[in-house]
């Protein structure tokens, strides 16, 4: 059995094991893949793990050994589900592994906003606190998040995860979400009436549905209008959650006070990118998934994946009615 990764590097650029992996089959790893590569990477290989390389149908009909396509992401868009399913490929995705770690980057974010650290110790650095005449200075705001309005999109298990850190900081929830008001009561939860509700009263919004043809730039001009001149926006599900302009427009003009992005549109982003420069917009580069910690569950459920599928077993499938 031949497995071919096609960008490996992004998963573990640190010397995490393949060894698990490497006991089912003959493993190449190549680090990244361009386009014009993926084909012949791929070549006779039955086996095929990617993260953010496109196979889509005519990769597919180019590889008549492919028998497997294992996505080391939760989000599998990079893949062409339904040709998949016409030529019996078999599709998983690792879902679940960053939970954690991608609602600790949720409040990394908030916290930065609320009382940014890096900038006063920055200032400490520089001289300003020894030459102040009080025994204490702030350069912005600090804000207390107790009592303040968390709005989740989505609650599955990182919205749910985040939730319950925001209840431990003291923060109410409210969140849209396919579940039902029971649901999120058991939750300590509050489900909102509408979109616009949710916008209207969160202090901060975070975004953790995944990216359908409904949910893309659900944070726009319009919904945006509806926030409080004090809010907080958090994007670290997908870019395209976020109308880019729109949200750098409410952020330049005050209409919001501020942003937290770890994912964007175009990624790495291209020059120019709206948000980046912003002194009220806070972007990192697509991290909240890169703990070791998450990128080892997520080798380790890869493999699981890959040997389930030589085994017979279904385990993290993907069809085309999820």
């Amino acid at each position: 059995m031949k497995i071919v990764i096609l960008d490996g590097y992004a998963a573990n650029p640190d010397g995490l094991s393949w060894e698990e992996l490497r006991a089912l089959g003959e493993v190449v790893i190549h680090p990244r893949t361009q386009p014009e590569e993926v084909v012949g990477r791929i070549g006779d290989a039955e086996v095929v793990l990617t993260n953010k390389v496109v196979i889509d149908a005519d990769v597919m009909d180019r590889c008549p050994a492919l028998c497997y396509i294992g996505v080391l992401a939760t989000g599998y868009n990079v893949v062409d589900i339904q040709r998949a399913e016409q030529r019996g490929i078999v599709v998983t995705n690792i879902p679940a592994y960053s939970t954690q770690s991608v609602a600790q980057m949720v409040f990394a974010h908030l916290l930065t906003i609320a009382n940014r650290v890096e900038r006063h110790t920055r200032a400490v650095g520089d001289g300003k606190w020894q030459n102040c005449p009080d025994f204490c200075f702030w350069e912005t705001p600090q804000i207390e998040l107790a009592g303040l309005t968390l709005g989740i999109v989505g609650v599955g298990n990182t919205g749910a995860a985040t939730a319950r850190v925001a209840q431990a900081f003291g923060m109410k929830v409210m969140a849209l979400s396919s579940k039902s008001v029971e649901q999120l009561g058991q939750m300590g939860i509050e489900k909102a009436e509408s979109l616009a509700a949710l916008f209207q009263t969160a202090d901060v919004l975070s975004l953790h549905c995944p990216l359908t043809p409904d949910t893309r730039h659900i944070v726009s001009a319009t919904t945006l209008s509806l926030m409080k001149p004090s809010a907080i926006v958090i994007n670290t599900g997908r870019g395209p959650l976020v109308d880019e302009a729109a949200l750098a427009d409410a952020l330049r003009s005050n209409r919001i006070y501020a942003a937290g992005i770890d994912v964007l549109e175009n990624e790495p982003p291209c020059q120019g990118s709206p948000l980046i420069g912003l002194p009220n917009c806070f972007v990192t580069p697509h991290i909240a998934w890169a703990t070791r910690a998450a990128r080892q569950r997520l080798l380790q459920v890869a493999t699981d994946n890959v040997r389930a599928f030589l085994q017979g077993q279904k385990l993290n499938r993907i069809t085309c009615r999820e």
